[in-house]
């Protein structure tokens, strides 16, 4: 993938694609989607926003009209946006999508998450074929503490005193953060900072800072690869599988829209979630849609 060139070159593209797609053929796959336009939804940061245009774009394509609602908010908010059918498609991560619908789940690996949560799931819901990339939870040093210390993974922490985390609010009672430290690798007296920015710039500054030892941070932001971070090997499973799924109304439905969207997920991997938000965040700070333009011109997609 090379989102970082050529990106300029998308808007006339996307114009010739975007007239293409209103002239397509009303008994092709637009009639069996419907004459309803499909609503893609995403949460209040860049790689959802991504994500959003990316299966926006996939379906556009193959003439099913589209559309995106970006920034609803909260998994509260916008779970209830599909679920009232003001929004129609979602894209989600398996792991915290399960731990929504069964507070109470213990599966980790990415196929088991994905049956357990395909069992939770309401009547009027469902999940397409994940992808296999993943953005996760993921338990970050600064390369010099974990010099300092010989870190390599979660279980290396346990043996230090009085450590210092930072995280989202959640991390405190989810059964992913300090009660699955605790339960899983045996932490104890862990001292809490809770911090709401998604393992933002408010986070990266506590941690680089010396307030805090280490961090939550998800594993495809790309202050983590800038700041020269070490990510914590997590041996145990305490990070349940995030695989990119598509959640969609049952009645939005259609074969062409399942094709449409398992091809998305079949190619979508870790490292275009790196790149894509790395590109997202560059000096060029091109937008969702042209990021999300050129993943989808790489890949064969539109």
């Amino acid at each position: 993938m090379k989102l970082r060139h050529g990106l300029a070159a998308l808007t006339a593209a996307a114009l010739i694609a975007s007239l293409a797609a209103c002239a397509g053929d009303p008994t092709g796959p637009t009639a069996e989607a419907g004459s309803d336009t499909i609503v893609v939804g995403s949460a209040a940061f860049g790689e959802s926003e991504i994500l959003a245009e990316i299966y926006a774009g996939a379906l556009k394509a193959q003439s099913i009209p589209a559309t995106t609602k970006l920034d609803i908010g909260a998994r509260e908010a916008y779970i209830g946006a599909v679920r009232d059918g003001s929004v129609d498609l979602f894209p989600e991560y398996t792991g915290n999508l399960l731990q929504y619908f069964d507070p109470t789940a213990t599966a980790t690996a990415p196929d088991e998450v994905v049956e357990a949560l395909k069992e939770v799931l309401p009547d009027a819901l469902d999940v397409l074929e994940p992808a296999p990339g993943q953005d996760k939870d993921s338990l970050n040093v600064t390369s010099r503490f974990a010099a300092e210390n010989h870190l390599s993974s979660i279980e290396d922490l346990v043996a230090i005193t009085g450590l210092k985390l930072a995280g989202n609010p959640e991390f405190k009672t989810r059964a992913f953060g300090l009660p699955g430290m605790e339960r899983i690798y045996g932490f104890q007296d862990v001292s809490f900072t809770s911090i709401s920015d998604g393992g933002g710039p408010a986070t990266l500054k506590a941690l680089t800072s010396g307030k805090v030892d280490v961090a939550d941070i998800y594993s495809t932001t790309p202050s983590i690869s800038q700041n020269h971070l070490v990510t914590l090997d997590d041996p145990k499973d305490l990070f349940a599988a995030q695989n990119v799924i598509p959640l969609i109304r049952a009645d939005a439905r259609t074969s062409k829209v399942d094709s449409v969207l398992s091809a998305v997920s079949a190619q979508l991997t870790t490292d275009d979630l790196l790149e894509l938000n790395e590109t997202f965040a560059g000096d060029d700070k091109p937008s969702a849609e042209r990021v999300a333009a050129h993943w989808l011109k790489d890949n064969g997609l539109a």
